[in-house]
């Protein structure tokens, strides 16, 4: 008799699970919270307007990296889809002069080195550092103990490549943010570098996003978030998985240490398994008794989440000449909360036919940093709304004043709050990663807990800092759990 697995969220972690489940001979449903799939995969249309709200660019999209296998295994990637490299991707504007980051390192050296004679020392140690960890990518490896059809293990050459990276790593994650950039002369390279970074990560996850998108890798899925999400569910639904939206679960169903079923409004699943990809850190929610493991309890006192305010606006003008990824200073600083934004990055979508009409622009503007209680202090005393206006209206001001063609033609104004993802996908305070803080591991948390079969996690929590990479992995591995649990061949890639 086919076994019957619910699958708790319908973001890439979820449906990932979800066919690799399928592909593994389970009988499978997804529920879903939200009236479509993908979870922080995501944007949204306002006006005429397409706002990208999850994807900015995607580890695996070169054929060459490990993960591509994986991304055409569930549908998401194939040889039909048009991957871009806006190239330079990315554009500090520093007193009328543009200061780039290229895909090509040793272009990025050189054109630092020009603008910077005095700083060539430590830019040459800056690009050594992102050639070191071009060769670390996310590997793929097989749950020990699992039957597969396509045994997956550590290339030898990844174990050398991670062995001779560790003592940079451990020291990248030991500097602190304004150490490392302080040592820059120029203030220009200084703005480029803390634009790209976070005062909480250091400086490390910028090497490694310097080292992906300086190998090839990193590129944009033409569309973004909505045909990328749309693909995986046609995979997902043409294996037979049943998907369920606006069906959000409620409790897990737990019977002598044994995960039976599911309820979601005034319904129950009952089932073999259950796999929850619904955010780890809120995960109390789901189940009448707390859950007891050490890997939560490390979880949820090391997480410090990423979360963003998102300002997104409709220009009726093209935009084209602006790089893609754009940053600039405003004459005066942003405030938002405890937070001062003495940059604003842009991503500037003018000339994509799936952001905008013909002759206009998308933008999106990411303000960073914890301000969830700012946002839920302003719901609760009734001036939520008046913030969103203040914030967009000192974001459009600071536009117009750097893109004079901005000035006067936004038609279309929204702003999301870490409010707005937490109510959508359910997200703990809104955060759609984690932060890697000084110190912290690149750990993997196990998908189970002792003493409650039937029961596997997923999501882009179980590897810090989490996002599409990971999310996509963890849900082949909770698969691989149960396969091993259950003594079934799991199809492989």
């Amino acid at each position: 008799m086919t076994k019957k697995v619910v699958i708790i969220g319908g973001g890439i972690a979820g449906l990932s699970a979800g066919i690799y489940a399928l592909r593994s001979g389970f009988d499978v449903t997804i529920l879903e919270g939200h009236s479509k799939a993908g979870g922080n995969c995501t944007s949204w249309r306002r006006g005429g307007y397409l706002f990208e709200g999850g994807m900015h660019w995607l580890t695996g999209s070169n054929p060459n990296e490990p993960l591509n296998k994986l991304w055409r295994t569930v549908g998401a990637l194939d040889d039909q889809v048009v991957i871009h490299y806006p190239e330079p991707y990315f554009t500090l504007d520093y007193q009328g002069m543009p200061i780039s980051l290229f895909r090509n390192v040793d272009k990025t050296e050189h054109h630092l080195i020009a603008i910077s004679p005095e700083d060539e020392k430590v830019i040459r140690e800056l690009c050594k550092s992102v050639r070191k960890v071009q060769g670390l990518t996310l590997p793929v490896i097989d749950l020990k103990g699992v039957r597969t059809t396509n045994k997956q293990s550590m290339p030898l050459s990844m174990i050398f490549t991670g062995i001779s990276m560790l003592s940079l790593m451990n020291s990248l994650s030991k500097t602190p943010q304004s150490e490392y950039i302080n040592r820059f002369k120029h203030a220009g390279i200084r703005d480029l570098l803390y634009s790209n970074s976070n005062a909480e990560s250091g400086m490390l996850p910028l090497i490694f996003t310097l080292g992906v998108l300086t190998r090839g890798d990193g590129g944009f899925p033409e569309g973004g978030s909505l045909p990328f999400v749309e693909r995986i569910v046609n995979t997902y639904l043409a294996g037979g998985g049943e998907l369920l939206l606006r069906s959000r679960a409620d409790q897990v169903i737990i019977e002598n240490n044994q995960a039976v079923g599911v309820s979601f409004g005034d319904r129950q699943l009952p089932c073999d398994a259950v796999i929850v990809t619904a955010d780890t850190m809120a995960v109390n929610s789901l189940f009448e008794q707390p859950l007891q493991a050490d890997w939560l309890d490390t979880m949820q006192n090391s997480t410090k989440p990423t979360m963003v305010t998102l300002v997104s606006l409709g220009v009726n003008a093209d935009l084209s000449q602006y790089p893609r990824g754009y940053v600039f200073k405003p004459q005066n600083p942003i405030r938002l909360a405890d937070q001062e934004y003495q940059c604003l990055s842009v991503n500037n979508y003018s000339g994509d036919q799936f952001y905008s009409p013909p002759g206009k622009t998308a933008l999106t503007i990411h303000l960073g940093g914890d301000t969830y209680d700012f946002w839920k202090q302003a719901k609760q005393n009734g001036s939520y709304l008046e913030a969103k206006e203040k914030i967009a209206a000192a974001v459009i001001q600071a536009l117009a004043t750097q893109i004079p063609e901005v000035d006067g033609k936004v038609e279309v104004i929204d702003v999301a709050t870490p409010l707005t993802y937490e109510r959508y996908l359910g997200n703990w305070r809104g955060s759609w990663m984690t932060e890697m803080t000084s110190g912290m591991k690149m750990q993997n948390y196990p998908a189970v807990i002792e003493g409650l079969a039937g029961l596997y996690f997923a999501g882009q929590r179980m590897q810090p800092p989490g996002g599409l990479p990971v999310a996509l992995l963890s849900g082949r591995t909770a698969v691989q759990y149960l396969c091993r649990d259950t003594d079934t061949m799991f199809v492989s890639d």
